[in-house]
């Protein structure tokens, strides 16, 4: 899977959109988003239009309309946002597992929920990691996000292990408003 590449500000209007949707988890107008990550309502609606292009925002037209996140977007927050990957740890039955960097998560398949899997890649060696040894990985920086599960298989070539997931955790975000 391509990670998609989105510029900062992007990045922003995503998140505020996907924090508001949780909230909600009705449509989410373009003039809420605008207010939240201060900026004019024309501006959020021209990053909308290419956040639809990457189909990682649904637009919804009438009245009740606006904007709603697609299961891509969580996925595209999720993979970009270990861009300072030493500060995710990695634990294997219990234990920190040190000279490992976790480089990215992805939750291709959280939308399936018979597939639970999530593919960690990781930088350093995971030689003494088997199948079916209980890893739990995270907090992620932006998310917060903490994964419990155990290995379903492993790819020591690329540094990925596939993990069947047993618990997700992202506490709700506490909001100063």
């Amino acid at each position: 899977m391509s990670s998609i590449e989105l510029t900062p500000s992007q990045k922003r209007i995503l998140r505020t959109l996907t924090n508001l949707h949780k909230v909600s988890e009705g449509t989410i107008k373009g003039e809420d988003i605008a207010e939240q990550v201060d900026r004019n309502p024309g501006t959020i609606r021209n990053q909308m239009q290419s956040l639809k292009a990457l189909q990682l925002v649904e637009g919804v037209p009438g009245p009740k309309g606006g904007y709603k996140p697609t299961a891509a977007a969580y996925e595209a927050l999720d993979i970009q946002q270990l861009d300072d990957p030493v500060s995710v740890g990695l634990e294997h039955e219990g234990t920190l597992v040190k000279d490992v960097i976790v480089e990215g998560i992805d939750l291709s398949s959280v939308h399936h929920p018979e597939l639970c899997r999530a593919e960690i890649h990781l930088q350093g060696t995971i030689g003494d990691i088997d199948e079916d040894d209980p890893v739990t990985v995270g907090p992620t920086p932006l998310s917060k996000l903490v994964i419990d599960g155990r290995v379903d298989g492993k790819d020591d070539t690329n540094n990925i292990l596939i993990l069947r997931i047993d618990d997700m955790v992202a506490p709700a975000e506490e909001s100063e408003h």
